[in-house]
C-alpha cells in the first residue's frame, strides 16, 4: 500500500502523543487491556457511541459521526459534533476525569476539526474537550501550531505502523503507571534489562580476558 495513503486512525494520534510504544501495541500488535481508567472512559463514551441526532438548547448535536481526511489519510469518528444556529461546527471529545489540559487530547480533537474542515469546507477554529468528572468544557484553539503538530503526528504514526518495529517505553513513570497496557509493556523489566546490559559492559571488559 502506498505510504501516503496508509490509513491512520484519529485515536492513534492520541495514543502516539501519549506514548509511541502504546500506539504500536494497540494499532500494530492489536493488543488492548482494561484498567480502571479505560473502564471509566468506556462508561463516559457509552452515551455518545450510538449514532444519532438531537437538539439541545437550539444546538444540533450529532453523535458518533464518521470522519475522514483524504489528503492526510485520517479516519475515525467524533464523539459529538455540535452544529450551532449560525451553521458553524465544533467537535467535542469526551474524556473521563477532571478538567485539565493534556496535549494528546488536544491533538485528537484538533484532528477531528481538520477532518470536518475538509469534509464540509467550513473553517473550525475551536474544538472542545468535555471532562466528565467535573462536568466542565475546555476549549481548544485549533491554531497553526496545533495543526502542524497533527500533521507531524500523522506522519510519525504512519511511519511507525509501516515499520513493524516496537518502540521502547517512554521514560515517565507517571504515564506508565496510568497506562492500561502496563503489564503487557513491562517497562520496568525492560529498563532493568538495559541497566544490566550497561553494568555488564562496564564490569566485564573483553580486554580482561586477553
Amino acid at each position: 500500500m502506498n505510504e501516503e495513503l496508509y490509513p491512520v486512525m484519529i485515536s492513534a494520534l492520541q495514543h502516539y502523543s501519549y506514548c509511541p510504544r502504546q500506539c504500536a501495541l494497540i494499532h500494530q500488535e492489536q493488543t488492548f487491556s482494561e484498567n480502571v481508567y479505560t473502564l471509566r472512559g468506556q462508561r463516559v463514551h457509552k452515551r455518545v457511541d450510538e449514532p444519532g441526532t438531537r437538539i439541545e438548547d437550539g444546538i444540533q448535536v450529532e453523535r458518533a459521526l464518521p470522519l475522514q481526511h483524504k489528503a492526510l489519510g485520517l479516519i475515525g469518528k467524533a464523539d459529538v459534533v455540535e452544529i450551532l444556529p449560525d451553521g458553524s461546527l465544533c467537535p467535542v471529545e469526551y474524556k473521563h476525569g477532571p478538567k485539565r489540559k493534556k496535549q494528546h487530547d488536544d491533538i485528537q480533537v484538533a484532528a477531528q476539526a481538520i477532518c470536518l474542515e475538509e469534509m464540509t469546507g467550513k473553517a473550525i477554529p475551536v474544538g472542545v474537550i468535555y471532562h466528565h468528572s467535573s462536568r466542565r468544557r475546555r476549549e481548544v484553539a485549533i491554531d497553526e501550531t496545533l495543526r502542524k503538530r497533527v500533521e507531524e503526528t500523522v506522519i510519525a504514526v504512519r511511519k511507525l505502523l509501516l515499520s513493524d518495529k516496537l518502540p521502547p517505553p517512554v521514560e515517565d513513570s507517571k504515564l506508565c503507571k496510568a497506562c492500561s497496557l502496563h503489564d503487557v509493556c513491562q517497562p520496568e523489566l525492560l529498563a532493568s534489562q538495559g541497566r544490566l546490559a550497561r553494568l555488564s559492559k562496564n564490569l566485564f571488559h573483553p580486554e580482561a580476558d586477553a
